[in-house]
C-alpha cells in the first residue's frame, strides 16, 4: 500500500534520506512513496515502450516521487522517477506513456551520456537528492542546490536533466517513432504538452519543474501535431484495462495524499464506479472511519475477490487499526493473488512479525527473503528482516539487513556499525559476511 519512504503502510513510505539535504527536501514534502499496484500501472505503461525501443523490459524500475508538481525523468539507465502530479494530471494512460516516450528519447539519443554511468548503481535516493539539487539550483536557491547534491558522487552538474531545444527535439522524435512502432497516435502526447504549454508565461519559479528541464517550443508543439495530421501511428486505442487501472491509480493517490473530506467531495456517495468506492473507502479510513472504510473495501472485495490490491487495502485497514490477527488472511489471499509483488510480502511479513508469534518468524523470513532478493531498495523490508532474524537468535544476519537498511536511506555511520558486527557474528567468507565486507567499502568510499 503507499507508504513514504518515511512512515508504515498505504504506498510503503520510508523516510527519505538526502546526503546533506535533508531540511530542504523535508520542507517541500518531498517523499520517495512505494506501492505494488501503481508501480504496477507504470511499468504496464512503460515496458513495451522499452521493447519497441530495443531496450530489457524486465529491467524497469519505477520510482514515485510524492510531490503535486507535474515533473517526471528518466536515469541510472531503465528508472523511471515520476511524480505524483505528473499522475494526477495526466487524463488518459495516453498521456504518461507520452511522457515516458520522450524520456527514453534522450536516452536512446545519449543526451544523459555524461552521467548515465554514474547513476547506473547509485541508489534511487541518491539519484533524487541530485536532481533535487539542480532543482533547487534552478529554483534560485543555489546554495541550497549545492548541499543536496553533497555526497553525489560529483556526478551532478547544473545541466543535469536540463535539456536543449534541439535535444528536446530529438526527443520528441524518437518518441513519435516508439508510439508509432506500437500503433498509437500521438494525441494524448500533444494533449499534455499543449496543456504545460499555458505555463510558459509563469515566472520560473512558478512554473512545473518539467517545464523548466524540458523547455518547450511552438515549434515542438507543431511538429507532434503535424506527425498526427500526417496520420503517424495508426490511432490503435489503448487497452480498456489501463483505462481502468489509470483511474484507480488516481483515485489511490487521491485517496491517499489529498485531505479525506476532499476526496470524499470528489468521490460523493452518489458515485458508485470502482474507483470512487475505492477513493471512498481510503479515505473513510484515514478519517477514521473503519467501520464505513471496511463496508466499501468488502463490497469491491465481494465483486473482485482475487483483486490483490482491494485485498491488500483491507489487510492494511485492520493492521493500522489494531486488528492485527485479522490482518493476516486478507494479505495472504493478496500474496496468493499477486505472489511476484515483493511490496505484497513485506506487508504479510510485516503482520506476522507484529503478532509476536515465534511459529510465525521462520515464515516471515522466507517471505522477506524472497522480497529482497527481487526489490534490494526497499529499506523498511530489510528492517523487518533485522527484526525476524533478531528474534530467531541469527544475530549475525540481523545485523546484516541493520546495515543494508541504513545503507540504503544514506545513515552510513550506522551502516559501518551494524557491518561490523555481522563480520564478528557470521563465518568468514560465507555470503552473508561478504555481503557486509562490500558495505563497510562502500561506506568507506562515502566519507
Amino acid at each position: 500500500m503507499l507508504k513514504r519512504i518515511l512512515g508504515v503502510s498505504f504506498l510503503a513510505v520510508l523516510a527519505l534520506s538526502l546526503p546533506g539535504g535533508d531540511g530542504w527536501a523535508a520542507s517541500r514534502g518531498l517523499s520517495l512513496i512505494r506501492d505494488a499496484e501503481i508501480e504496477d500501472t507504470i511499468r504496464a505503461y512503460a515496458t513495451p515502450l522499452f521493447a519497441a525501443a530495443g531496450l530489457d523490459a524486465e529491467a524497469v524500475s519505477v520510482h514515485l516521487v510524492s510531490d503535486p508538481q507535474i515533473n517526471a525523468f528518466v536515469a541510472g539507465g531503465q528508472r523511471i522517477f515520476i511524480f505524483t502530479g505528473l499522475l494526477l494530471a495526466a487524463d488518459s494512460p495516453g498521456q504518461v506513456i507520452g511522457v515516458i516516450a520522450h524520456e527514453l528519447g534522450h536516452i536512446m539519443g545519449g543526451h544523459l551520456a555524461r552521467t548515465q554511468d554514474a547513476l547506473r548503481n547509485a541508489s534511487s535516493t541518491a539519484i533524487l537528492s541530485m536532481v533535487l539539487g539542480v532543482a533547487a539550483a534552478v529554483a534560485g536557491a543555489p546554495d541550497v542546490g549545492g548541499a543536496v547534491m553533497a555526497g553525489g558522487q560529483h556526478v551532478a552538474e547544473r545541466a543535469l536533466l536540463q535539456y536543449s531545444r534541439a535535444q528536446e527535439s530529438a526527443a520528441d522524435q524518437a518518441a513519435l517513432k516508439l508510439l508509432d512502432r506500437l500503433g498509437y497516435s500521438a494525441e494524448h502526447m500533444l494533449a499534455l504538452l499543449e496543456t504545460l504549454a499555458d505555463q510558459q508565461a509563469l515566472l520560473a519559479t512558478s512554473q512545473d519543474p518539467y517545464i523548466q528541464s524540458h523547455p518547450l517550443t511552438a515549434e515542438r508543439i507543431a511538429t507532434i501535431r503535424g506527425h498526427i495530421e500526417r496520420g503517424g501511428g495508426t490511432g490503435r486505442p489503448y487497452p480498456p484495462e489501463l483505462a481502468t487501472a489509470h483511474a484507480r491509480m488516481q483515485a489511490k493517490i487521491e485517496g491517499f495524499l489529498k485531505p479525506p473530506r476532499q476526496t470524499l467531495g470528489a468521490y460523493p456517495a452518489t458515485d458508485r464506479s470502482l474507483q470512487a468506492r475505492y477513493a471512498r473507502a481510503i479515505a473513510l479510513y484515514r478519517i477514521p472511519r473503519l467501520e464505513a472504510a471496511l463496508a466499501e473495501i468488502d463490497g469491491l472485495i465481494a465483486e473482485h475477490p482475487a483483486d490483490p490490491y482491494f485485498l491488500e487495502l483491507k489487510g492494511q485497514m485492520l493492521f493500522e487499526n489494531g486488528r492485527t490477527r485479522e490482518a493476516m488472511a486478507p494479505y495472504e489471499r493478496a500474496v496468493a493473488a499477486r505472489p511476484g509483488a515483493p511490496l505484497l510480502k513485506v506487508g504479510l511479513a510485516t503482520v506476522q512479525i507484529a503478532l509476536e508469534d515465534p511459529a510465525l518468524d521462520a515464515r516471515a523470513i522466507d517471505l522477506l527473503d524472497s522480497a529482497v532478493r527481487a526489490d534490494r531498495d526497499n529499506p523498511g523490508a530489510w528492517r523487518q528482516l533485522a527484526i525476524a532474524y533478531g528474534r530467531s537468535s541469527n544475530l549475525g544476519l540481523s545485523a546484516l539487513a541493520s546495515a543494508e537498511e541504513n545503507l540504503l536511506v544514506g545513515r552510513h555511520d550506522d551502516a559501518r556499525m551494524h557491518a561490523e558486527h555481522a563480520l564478528a557474528r557470521l563465518p568468514e567468507g560465507s555470503p552473508g559476511w561478504l555481503k557486509a565486507q562490500d558495505i563497510l567499502n562502500a561506506t568507506a568510499r562515502s566519507n
